[in-house]
């Protein structure tokens, strides 16, 4: 995948060479390479659309939002997903899009520069990105496991595994569809209940998330530049495989009834608060919000787009997969019910009928003439009659469907989609391709997900941390070191489990937060119409007002109400659930997390919101220090000075700006240098107006430094933003002059 840096490279046109004579014609040379350089403009656009929409239909659309709609009663949580989209999802993307095209800069100093005592919010990004990266590499490790097994002539999950040591009692792969059975006891030999095997590991998971880690350290290190026709195939290969099993699933028996009941609306379904807080949680997690990843994306994009259409393209786009993929997933759903029960019974009668008279099966494994009429369950303690040879034999033969009558949600754990989609491609001739095909597209999709998560971690550390950005090889060692010994918590036999206690829990709630701070110190602290005008004043285009209307009035109070929502989710007095298999009776069921593993939730939460209390507390004790080392206040170097040696005065120009009575052009002129100085504001008490605090709709009664913090965005200045050099002559002219002035005072005195 391509990298930030790659992603910084921009075209830079070439102005024509103007002539003295009035009829200047362009030669025909010159319209060649004019048009060559609009071509390859174009192509960079078009890629840079096309990453982001490959960034999009990631694990969050394949994996995550099958599971929470079948979960949560299919079309009502459809519609409040698409409610929030649009009060929620386009504004805040297009939030984070519009503030890294706007300064330039990662994750980090974005909230360094606006509002300097929030700027933890950027370290707090990057504790949700390591979380995520965790489980996400277990994912990837489940795909690989897969697609190891799609190698094999007769796909393993298509029947009963072939286990010599069953006894007369288990009947458990009978008892449920054969590729649920194949999640649960071969893909992740899963345990009862979330304490138990935690200390054991998976030997085949761990290895799969050993090789998950490496091939993400291969790809960073190497820095994979993603070619047009390869990122062309990554975008629509899901697509057209996808499709496929559309056009297949719509032949199944019950397919119309599932996709039908995938639609039905409840609206008594909207009074559960867990339906909003996971509906409200997936809008964050699926755009990517509050990671930091969308503004480092658009801070190091080339080209000037139109921000609105491209967050309703990334918007529709994922939201258009994530129906697409829902809809295979519950016409299998509605197959797995349809063809359970007493349809089953019939086929699995007339399957050994036929091996019998092909010689393949004995006649002492002809069932009886009345099981037809018989119960299901009859069938199943014919079975268990059986000598131990033959009832291995008649287990194997059996089709892939459930004995026991079965409703519409068979299965609702976070591997629906693995089991689903083994189903899907096990419907196609020769599926053992169409396995292959499926998830290994699936294990890209995956690791273009986390390299994005990866990249909110390593490139903001790298512009922060000196060594990092000298050795950036030894930052993504000690990453991929890190992600892998973390996430190997994951691979024992509750590892699931724990996953789905990130996944439903933890991140989401860590989301809401970072979010709502990031929403109010935008819009409130530093001023919506600020934003609004200094935007205007750079970029030279003004935002849409409905957009800061929102900000203000409708995003912040949900992510308030959705934060207050979780919360009261996870310490109510019922605490959340997480689904379990219960091998004995070979279904699942929903367990109660411990009070002891919700702590852990609570010990993390706080861990990832550390950052934002203690950045301006360090910021305060170095001030504290740096005043009582020199009281005098003789703070100044003569290389190197940190502070102007009288108190700056804002521009008269840049003060009507504030009030919006004066004209860009004179902004464009003032603005430059207040922001050129990169003056520290936690070491000098800078002077204001009264009009220059008013521009902000909020404003805190806080020390002068604070307050000047959240009036001026004296250190808002990326590296590409700085002053004119003859601005800077005239400064440390005058800086020069006063120097000497000092220095015949004291010789004066003497």
């Amino acid at each position: 995948m391509e990298s930030l840096e790659e992603l910084s490279e921009e075209e830079t046109p070439r102005e024509p060479t103007s002539s003295s004579s009035p009829s200047w014609k362009p030669t025909g040379k010159e319209i060649l390479a004019t048009k060559t350089q609009n071509y390859f403009a174009q192509t960079k656009r078009t890629k840079n659309i096309l990453i982001q929409v490959a960034l999009s239909i990631g694990l969050s659309s394949i994996w995550r939002f099958p599971y929470l709609c079948h979960r949560n009663g299919g079309g009502s949580f459809i519609l409040m997903y698409f409610f929030m989209l649009l009060l929620f999802g386009i504004p805040l993307l297009y939030m984070e899009m519009i503030m890294g095209h706007w300064l330039r800069v990662d994750n980090i100093r974005v909230w360094k520069q606006l509002i300097p005592w929030l700027g933890g919010i950027g370290y707090a990004s990057i504790l949700v990105c390591i979380l995520m990266s965790l489980y996400n590499s277990i994912i990837i490790t489940w795909s690989l496991s897969y697609l190891g097994n799609s190698f094999d002539n007769s796909l393993p999950w298509n029947q009963c595994p072939l286990v010599k040591t069953i006894n007369v009692t288990d009947l458990s792969c009978l008892q449920t569809v054969s590729h649920q059975y194949f999640w649960y006891h071969t893909t992740l030999s899963a345990s009862g209940h979330i304490e138990e095997g935690v200390e054991a590991l998976v030997l085949h998971l761990t290895l799969g998330v050993f090789a998950a880690w490496c091939l993400l350290f291969l790809t960073m290190i190497t820095g994979l530049n993603t070619s047009m026709p390869i990122l062309i195939f990554t975008v629509f290969l899901p697509y057209i495989l996808l499709l496929c099993f559309l056009i297949r699933g719509l032949f199944l028996e019950g397919a119309v009834a599932s996709l039908r009941r995938m639609v039905t609306t409840e609206l008594s379904a909207w009074a559960s608060l867990d339906l909003w807080c996971q509906a409200g949680g997936h809008v964050l997690y699926s755009l990517g919000l509050g990671m930091g990843t969308t503004i480092n994306f658009s801070s190091y994009k080339a080209g000037e787009d139109n921000y609105i259409q491209m967050a309703s393209l990334v918007v529709l786009v994922n939201l258009g997969t994530s129906l697409l993929v829902t809809s295979i997933i519950f016409i299998v759903l509605g197959f797995w019910a349809t063809t359970s029960g007493p349809t089953c019974v019939e086929k699995s009668v007339s399957k050994l009928m036929n091996l019998i008279k092909k010689g393949v099966l004995p006649q002492d494994a002809k069932p009886p003439e009345d099981i037809l009429l018989s119960p299901a369950l009859d069938y199943l303690e014919w079975i268990s009659n059986l000598p131990q040879h033959l009832q291995y034999q008649v287990i194997h033969s059996t089709p892939s469907c459930s004995i026991k009558t079965q409703k519409e949600k068979v299965m609702e754990g976070p591997g629906l989609a693995f089991a689903a989609f083994s189903q899907a491609v096990s419907l196609f001739p020769g599926s053992s391709f169409w396995a292959i095909l499926f998830f290994l597209a699936l294990v890209i999709m995956g690791l273009n997900t986390l390299i994005r998560i990866l990249e909110g971690i390593v490139y903001p550390l790298q512009n922060s941390i000196s060594i990092f950005g000298r050795h950036p090889k030894l930052l993504s060692a000690l990453v991929c070191l890190g992600g892998f010994l973390g996430s190997l918590v994951f691979t024992g036999h509750s590892g699931s489990y724990i996953m789905s206690l990130f996944d439903d829990c933890l991140v989401p709630l860590i989301l809401t937060i970072i979010v709502a701070f990031q929403n109010v110190a935008l819009a409130w602290i530093y001023g919506a119409r600020r934003v609004r005008e200094e935007i205007f004043g750079d970029l030279g285009r003004l935002l849409w007002s409905f957009f800061t209307v929102l900000w203000c009035y409708v995003t912040l109070p949900g992510l308030l109400a959705l934060t207050t929502i979780c919360l009261m989710q996870l310490y109510q007095t019922e605490p959340p659930y997480y689904i379990a298999w219960n091998s004995s009776m070979s279904q699942e069921v929903k367990q109660p997390y411990l009070q002891s593993t919700l702590g852990w939730v609570t010990f993390l939460s706080m861990l990832t919101f550390l950052p934002i209390p203690v950045y301006p507390l360090q910021h305060w004790w170095y001030l504290q220090d740096h005043i009582a080392s020199d009281p005098f206040g003789k703070l100044q170097s003569k290389k190197m000075p940190l502070v102007p040696p009288k108190p700056l005065q804002l521009p008269k120009r840049h003060v009507k700006c504030q009030e919006g009575n004066s004209e860009s052009s004179s902004r464009k002129l003032s603005l430059p240098l207040i922001r050129g100085l990169n003056l520290n504001p936690w070491q000098f008490s800078l002077p204001l107006s009264r009009n220059s605090q008013s521009s902000s709709w909020f404003s805190l009664p806080v020390i002068t430094s604070v307050t000047s913090i959240s009036s001026v965005r004296s250190l808002s200045l990326p590296i590409s933003r700085q002053v004119s050099p003859a601005s800077t002559a005239i400064d440390n002219s005058d800086q020069h002059t006063e120097t000497k002035e000092e220095e015949r005072r004291e010789n004066s005195v003497q």
